[in-house]
């Protein structure tokens, strides 16, 4: 199926994205299956069902997986009506998603959004688009 969205690795330019680390840091089984979700949720974006995604507030997202019996979250928001921007991983072992986690990935699309205009990653993209040929 067509890819609709496109995933964006936080801003690995600038520091190291906490996901590409989470990703690689993983067994190349697990490696395999957080991919496989990530693709699921470029095909489906925000109309991914439960239990693989779910919204919590202020326009930030869930991914929801579980590796080697660790409760996975990968925390996320959607710009420009195409782009996913993944931001935060970790392991969840609480009832509720910590508001510190959320408040840190709002800080974050504020600041990728005064900073990254939609030509700039239109144009990646385009770039992107053309190497996967």
């Amino acid at each position: 199926m067509e890819r609709k969205w496109q995933i964006l690795f936080c801003d690995e330019m600038a520091r190291a994205c906490p996901i590409t680390d989470f990703i690689n840091q993983c067994t190349p089984k697990n490696q395999v299956k957080v991919l496989r979700i990530l693709s699921l949720l470029e095909e489906h974006g925000p109309t991914l069902p439960r239990p693989y995604a779910d919204t919590l507030h202020d326009g930030i997202h869930e991914l929801r997986f579980t590796l080697s019996r660790e409760r996975v979250r990968v925390l996320y928001f959607f710009c420009y009506r195409k782009f996913i921007v993944l931001y935060y991983v970790f392991l969840k072992n609480t009832r509720k998603v910590p508001e510190k986690f959320i408040r840190k990935v709002i800080e974050y699309r504020e600041n990728f959004l005064d900073r990254i205009p939609f030509q700039t990653l239109e144009k990646a993209g385009r770039a992107v688009s053309e190497t996967d040929l």
